[in-house]
């Protein structure tokens, strides 16, 4: 990825749901079962309001079952919550929620097969994809890799930190306001 890349805004065609970012390396896509907003920003290590604002401006979305107005809530897949953790990184490193977007957005269009054995490279402005040892390399022979982040390490942060964390049934969210309440009253 280069510094040049002019951020685009995500459509429906760039959501996680193309399978493509994810199929080596990763638990199966579980479209039964996410977890909830809390739960999700949790275990990303960021507070609901950052989710919540994320999820608005569709820089990571939930692919289990999205906002459907009031008293509904948002399902978090497993893919959702490692890209939520990998977004927290790049910011905590500094870089720009712009390039963050930009990174993401070409992460979902790459088709990675196997993303844990990736790489995030950046040289503090832009964000690099490194697929193998020898791109790591490449960049910071140039100079252009100041700092790395192995995907397949915060792969199995968020596995430890769900493990202890519960998922939520993907039931039919039309009616879960009416539903809480019911319980509420008995």
């Amino acid at each position: 990825m280069s510094g040049n890349d002019t951020p685009g805004t995500p459509s429906d065609t760039t959501r996680y749901d193309l399978g493509l970012l994810f199929t080596d390396g990763l638990p199966e896509h579980d479209e039964q079962n996410g977890y909830r907003g809390t739960v999700a920003a949790k275990a990303a290590g960021i507070s609901y309001r950052q989710l919540d604002y994320w999820a608005r401006t569709e820089l990571v979305q939930p692919t289990i079952r999205g906002a459907a107005g009031s008293g509904s809530q948002r399902l978090y897949g497993f893919r959702d919550i490692l890209v939520l953790k990998l977004v927290k990184r790049l910011l905590d490193t500094g870089i720009s929620l712009q390039q963050i977007r930009t990174a993401v957005n070409q992460l979902r269009e790459s088709g990675v097969s196997d993303l844990a054995q990736t790489t995030l490279m950046s040289d503090g402005a832009s964000v690099y994809l490194c697929t193998s040892d020898d791109e790591v390399i490449d960049l910071v022979s140039r100079g252009q890799g100041v700092f790395g982040i192995a995907v397949g390490k915060v792969l199995r942060e968020v596995e430890s930190s769900l493990v202890e964390l519960d998922a939520t049934p993907a039931a039919d969210p039309s009616d879960e306001l009416a539903a809480r309440r019911a319980s509420r009253a008995s």
